[in-house]
């Protein structure tokens, strides 16, 4: 007999043969031009296109493309991890591949288009609402590229490190099993990436942005001259010598009104005010420095003046000179306005980096201010006001511990934006009046009131508040939250602030991811949205802290004199 070898058996049509699974030697050369996932693709599509749903604040073409192509590669990375778990259970012929990949293109290119084009509309209305100009029609197609570039570039960074990923797992190959060798390879490529990114990229951004915010506080602001008044820190025979306030310390003592330009405001005579600030530079610490501007207020007599105000600056030790200069107008020039710098850095890096700081430079220039104040006669005592802006909230709400303390310790306190971190302002928030907004709570507990738009200050019912908080309806630094990654938030329940737009919905992640966005442009609108409060303060003091017959006319007519 002759030996046959056996025939295979025959396949029916369209029998699908299973392809034998290749072998990391040969899945490697193909990893930088293997064809995109399937899941990942079509929740990347999803990703995009809520992307251009409204957000707090407007963007620009191609920072709107860039917030989309990186959301569209989050989404593109779940769902390729979600594709990977999927093809552990099932197996998918080509053809099936296909047909999928053609559904998609069927269901989601007219979807993408449709977000495209309603998010322009949606873009040109928001920034109507917040008194912006329009954008322009062609902007669509810098966010489509912007969208494309991005979305290439992270893809091309994620394979690179799965081509390292692999290649270590070749590595790890000779000495354990397969699976533990790639187990290992990721393990070692996630590490090396960290250390990269946390060592290399964040510390020299970190690091220069010390060395440039360093450079910058040593400068002088266009137009800014050492000041001719003892009444200044700075000036003849201050303390505090000019060279060591920083920039924005010698802005701020250089920035008042003159007596002629308070004069033609009160319509009488009116007294030169007293600016006094202790920079980094002035003395080693925060205690040393809040004792030397206590010192300042002696040498200068700031206590006899009508009003002592107490400042906690940004991060760069910056104060709004609208803010300064509204109590200046109103009071005519009867003011002593005090501040101490505790850094040289912006407030979101003061922030992120060391909260710390803020919260002991608010501790030791309210304490040695108050207790130089407490120790006058009570009918002798100036008016003792606090501000803060920002980190500056923080800051004196971290010193005082609670609303009751923040009362009780001062004539009036101005709260400007205050952060997400705020522990006072969220209690007072959780405890709003049943049926109040938490954009516009109505607090009966204690005399303190919110504002999302300052006017509304002017025609409010009862006894006047001794702390008032301005919150713009729009701020990210308000509202942003790391719940927003899995709940909805409240100012996006009920009714909404007058910034927000009808349009405006949650959707988990990306609106988590929107609003992180909206932090580094937070400073751009016109004043009264978004993080920019500038003259509406004029409507704050005048309900803290209104000298004796001032009218609603008189903010009216201040807040056009400071303009902004």
């Amino acid at each position: 007999m002759r030996n046959e070898v056996a025939a295979p058996p025959a396949q029916s049509p369209g029998t699908r043969i299973p392809r034998p699974r290749r072998s990391p030697e040969n899945l490697q050369p193909r990893i930088m031009r293997a064809p995109l996932s399937l899941t990942g693709a079509g929740l990347a599509a999803v990703f995009f296109s809520l992307a251009f749903t409204p957000s707090l604040l407007p963007r620009t073409g191609i920072l709107q493309g860039v917030v989309a192509g990186i959301t569209a590669a989050m989404g593109y990375a779940l769902g390729t991890a979600i594709g990977a778990l999927i093809r552990l259970r099932f197996r998918f012929s080509p053809r099936t591949v296909r047909i999928w990949w053609r559904v998609l293109a069927v269901l989601l290119l007219p979807m993408i288009a449709t977000c495209l084009v309603l998010g322009v509309r949606w873009q040109r209305e928001l920034r109507v609402r917040l008194g912006m100009a329009p954008a322009q029609e062609y902007d669509i197609v810098r966010t489509v590229g912007a969208s494309l570039l991005t979305v290439g570039l992270l893809l091309l960074i994620a394979r690179a490190l799965r081509l390292a990923t692999h290649g270590c797992a070749l590595v790890f190959r000779l000495i354990v099993p397969d699976r533990a060798a790639y187990c290992a390879g990721t393990v070692v490529v996630a590490v090396l990436s960290y250390s990269a990114f946390d060592g290399l990229l964040v510390a020299h951004l970190f690091a220069v942005a010390d060395r440039s915010a360093a450079v910058i506080n040593n400068g002088t602001g266009n137009g800014v001259h050492q000041p001719a008044s003892a009444l200044r820190s700075g000036g003849p025979g201050s303390l505090v010598p000019w060279d060591t306030l920083g920039r924005q310390g010698r802005n701020f003592v250089a920035s008042s009104p003159s007596q002629e330009e308070l004069t033609a405001f009160a319509g009488r005579p009116a007294a030169e005010p007293i600016r006094l600030y202790a920079g980094l530079a002035s003395a080693d610490t925060l205690q040393a420095r809040a004792g030397l501007v206590v010192r300042e207020m002696d040498r200068t007599g700031a206590f006899g003046r009508d009003v002592v105000a107490l400042f906690l600056p940004t991060g760069t030790g910056w104060v709004d000179n609208r803010v300064t200069q509204s109590l200046e107008y109103m009071y005519a020039g009867d003011t002593a306005l005090v501040s101490v710098q505790y850094s040289y850095l912006p407030s979101w890096i003061s922030f992120i980096g060391d909260r710390s700081e803020v919260v002991d430079a608010a501790s030791a220039l309210i304490t040695a201010v108050r207790e130089r104040w407490a120790a006058l006669p009570v009918d002798h005592r100036p008016k003792l006001l606090l501000f803060g802006e920002s980190l500056g909230t923080y800051g004196i709400e971290a010193t005082f511990g609670s609303a009751a303390a923040l009362v009780s310790s001062a004539d009036g306190a101005l709260m400007e934006g205050p952060t997400f971190a705020n522990p006072v302002h969220q209690q007072l928030t959780r405890d709003r009046a049943a049926g109040s907004p938490v954009w516009d709570p109505v607090y009966t507990g204690l005399p303190v009131d919110f504002a999302d738009d300052a006017t509304e200050l002017r025609d409010r019912p009862g006894p006047r508040p001794k702390v008032v908080y301005l919150q713009n309806s729009s701020d990210p630094i308000v509202w942003w939250n790391w719940s927003l990654l899995w709940q909805r938030p409240a100012w996006l329940r009920g009714e909404r602030g007058p910034d927000v737009m009808p349009s405006m919905h949650w959707f988990p992640w990306v609106t988590f991811w929107q609003t992180t966005c909206d932090l580094a442009f937070a400073n751009q609108p016109p004043t009264g949205h978004g993080h920019v409060y500038k003259s509406t303060t004029v409507d704050g003091w005048a309900t803290v802290a209104p000298p004796q017959g001032w009218t609603v006319g008189d903010t009216v007519r201040l807040r056009e004199r400071l303009g902004g």
